[in-house]
């Protein structure tokens, strides 16, 4: 690969880069999927490879959810409990999808990954009061073997390809150990954290990271994860907007995996 710290933009990409970025930290915060903005602009804009692409994504990811889930704690409406059951077999999942990841291309995932969000679409239009509900999490559901299981499942594939991880891992966090939107928001960002990371470092040794590109998306996806956080605490109704935005982005997501 090319100097992996090189950065060519033109004067309107470097301004369709630093919105993209910005929208993608608070899509990401709110719900999930951003990284089906900063994909196409890593590979459109940027000329990196797709595998180059999936591997740089993990920077902005890392730098946006560390914010986000400071900001988040800082005002009061971050809970964790129980999140380590969670985190650890994502994490584990992680390190295997990106191992395979390294080695394959993701093209031939679009189908797939198409239609399962289609299937999150009909599951989020079926049944809508269990995205809606305020209630306490049944955190002693996250060490059962099936809820475990799945979490490494998701982590998997958030080790792979990333994008789409986040909604995954909210449709999880409500279905198996019925969290809210509002609360279970902020676990998926520390789940989505911890399975970064190892992750990263797979594709750093098998060199698949543009630095360069990777850290300046990652200030503005920072920003944009600031700017979700202030707006979920300031939000009478979070998990209403946060279903919206949900059914947003999955239907465009579904669209866009199998255009």
């Amino acid at each position: 690969m090319e100097n992996i710290w090189h950065i060519d933009l033109t004067p309107l990409q470097w301004v369709l880069f630093a919105l993209g970025g910005v929208a993608s930290g608070i899509i990401n915060t709110l719900a999930g999927s951003g990284s089906l903005i900063t994909l196409p602009i890593f590979v459109f804009f940027c000329g990196l490879p797709a595998p180059v692409a999936n591997g740089t994504n993990r920077i902005g990811v890392l730098l946006q959810n560390t914010v986000a889930i400071r900001a988040l704690s800082r005002a009061g409406i971050a809970d964790f409990k129980g999140s380590a059951w969670l985190t650890i077999p994502a994490a584990v999942g992680g390190i295997v999808g990106s191992r395979i990841a390294v080695s394959l291309t993701e093209a031939w995932m679009n189908y797939t990954l198409g239609g399962l969000m289609v299937f999150m679409l009909v599951v989020l239009l079926l049944h809508p009061e269990r995205w809606l509900r305020e209630s306490k999490p049944l955190t002693g559901r996250n060490r059962h073997p099936l809820t475990l299981s799945a979490f490494f499942s998701i982590g998997f594939y958030g080790g792979f390809i990333q994008a789409g991880v986040g909604i995954f891992l909210l449709a999880g966090l409500v279905w198996f150990s019925q969290y809210s939107l509002r609360s279970g928001n902020s676990v998926k960002l520390l789940i989505v954290l911890m399975l970064t990371i190892p992750s990263t470092l797979v594709f750093l040794f098998y060199n698949q990271v543009h630095l360069g590109y990777g850290i300046l998306m990652a200030i503005f996806q920072g920003i944009g994860a600031w700017m979700g956080v202030h707006f979920i605490a300031r939000l009478p109704n979070a998990n209403v907007w946060i279903y919206r935005l949900l059914l947003a982005v999955t239907t465009v997501s579904a669209v866009k995996f199998f255009w």
